[in-house]
């Protein structure tokens, strides 16, 4: 299944540049020394920051050059693999004779279909919820790509018929631009908002990476974009693929083909028939899960799975970690885990998603992100607790003028839970949804969400 890639590795110099705190460049490194490769990692942090990546490769013929970069690793390399989070303007790849990533690598080896998810927020639920349709139907259907777990990890396990969801950040799409054509049999967009603008030049920056999901596809495979979204609709009015739209409700000059919600379905219109596809009760809370499981139905119909099959697989899915996950009930309070939220929009929707009066923690580390979003909080049910950071710093005086009250800041996420525990009561929620990057006060959003949930047990 993967020779051409083994002849690409086999006996070549390969620097991996960034190991990454989430699997990506250990499950690179690893990968390429088993396929006799000779494997350089650099990466500019330390050996204690990259602890648990250099704990995974522990027994690999490895060489490590950490806390710097070194232009003789990249002139002497034959191949580079480059980590998502590294910038492409980097002058160090331009050194480089040839650069690959995880995913480049990971798609020139595969013949498996591939399901492919982005978005700026909803695309690790869709991507997961897909995989739990998709697993009933196919035993052997994997999940990888932004979701932390690298495709290469499961390469050699693949047969052609065990189709993978992949789910990918604008940045692994960009990466793909011009190296590879990117031909999913079935590509879904869930909504596009402005994020990583501390990374982007612009908005149309960003989006253009985000267009490299559905760019290269052909007439025969399906984009599903959101009807609503301006950028979702640029990209159906580009693609060479058979666009699909997704309504938030029943349109009234619907295409042929086109999936929707109702107050109490949600449907997929194939030419004057309308399937159900999402059942009666979902197990995931907030109008925003039932859009993003519609989506996820939607692509597993468009793949040739049974409407029955659907219904049932997305009654029993449980949603997934970091993203409006419940942690615990204590006294009757209720304890959310939102911390995969580093956009404000997801904030608003994820207050949103319950009908009881909401204690919600948030803030964090700033992304140049329009803050506006929190506007949307007056007037709502909802008690803000502010945790220390530039976002915050940012979002004190918006939540002044819109007339907004808060606690805080905080200097710890300890501190922030400990008053919103005191001071919520029975029949309420406790909601860490910070809306912000994670990075001055923990190593990545998930580790934040982790510590939530170590101190929520604790209480």
């Amino acid at each position: 299944m993967y020779s051409d890639v083994r002849s690409l590795l086999e006996g070549k110099k390969v620097l991996v540049m960034g190991l990454g705190a989430h699997g990506g460049g250990a499950a690179a490194a690893r990968f390429c020394v088993e396929e006799g490769a000779i494997v350089t990692v650099t990466d500019l942090r330390t050996e204690e920051e990259l602890a648990p990546s250099l704990e995974a490769l522990a027994g690999y013929d490895i060489r490590y050059v950490l806390g710097t970069h070194r232009e003789e690793d990249f002139l002497e390399a034959d191949v580079v693999i480059k980590n998502p989070a590294v910038p492409r303007t980097s002058r160090f790849l331009s050194l480089a004779r040839h650069v690959e990533t995880d995913i480049s690598l990971f798609l020139k080896a595969c013949r498996s279909p591939i399901l492919a998810v982005t978005g700026s927020k909803g695309k690790s639920t869709t991507a997961s919820a897909l995989h739990h349709i998709l697993s009933a139907a196919f035993p052997g259907a994997r999940l990888g790509g932004n979701i932390t777990t690298s495709p290469l990890t499961f390469l050699r396990e693949l047969s052609e018929e065990s189709p993978v969801v992949l789910e990918l950040s604008s940045w692994q799409l960009g990466d793909l631009g011009g190296r590879i054509s990117f031909t999913p049999q079935v590509a879904a967009l869930t909504n596009i908002y402005p994020d990583h603008q501390n990374a982007y030049a612009s908005m149309e920056a960003y989006v253009e990476d985000k267009f490299w999901i559905t760019a290269t596809q052909d007439p025969s495979q399906t984009f599903l974009y959101p009807a609503s979204d301006p950028w979702g609709r640029w990209m159906a009015a580009n693609t060479p693929a058979t666009a699909l739209p997704f309504f938030e409700e029943r349109p009234t000059s619907p295409p042929p083909r086109a999936a929707f919600l109702t107050e109490q379905e949600g449907l997929f219109l194939d030419h004057g028939k309308e399937i159900p596809l999402l059942p009666e009760r979902l197990l995931v809370p907030g109008a925003h899960n039932r859009l993003n499981l519609l989506l996820a139905g939607a692509m597993a119909y468009t793949f040739g799975t049974d409407p029955a099959l659907i219904r049932t697989r997305l009654s029993s899915f449980p949603g997934i970690p970091h993203r409006l996950e419940l942690v615990r009930e204590k006294g009757g309070v209720s304890f959310y885990n939102d911390s995969a939220a580093t956009i404000p929009d997801a904030v608003l929707a994820a207050v949103s998603a319950f009908e009881c009066p909401v204690h919600l923690i948030t803030g964090g580390t700033d992304k140049n992100l329009d803050l506006s979003p929190y506007r949307g909080l007056a007037g709502m049910p909802v008690t803000i607790y502010l945790l220390e950071g530039s976002a915050t710093r940012r979002l004190i005086p918006l939540l002044h003028e819109s007339g907004i009250p808060y606690l805080g800041p905080y200097r710890s996420l300890e501190e922030a839970l400990a008053e919103a525990h005191h001071r919520a009561s029975s029949g309420e929620v406790v909601l860490f949804s910070p809306g912000a990057a994670s990075f001055e006060m923990f190593r990545h959003e998930f580790h934040r969400g982790e510590v939530f949930r170590d101190l929520v047990r604790r209480l």
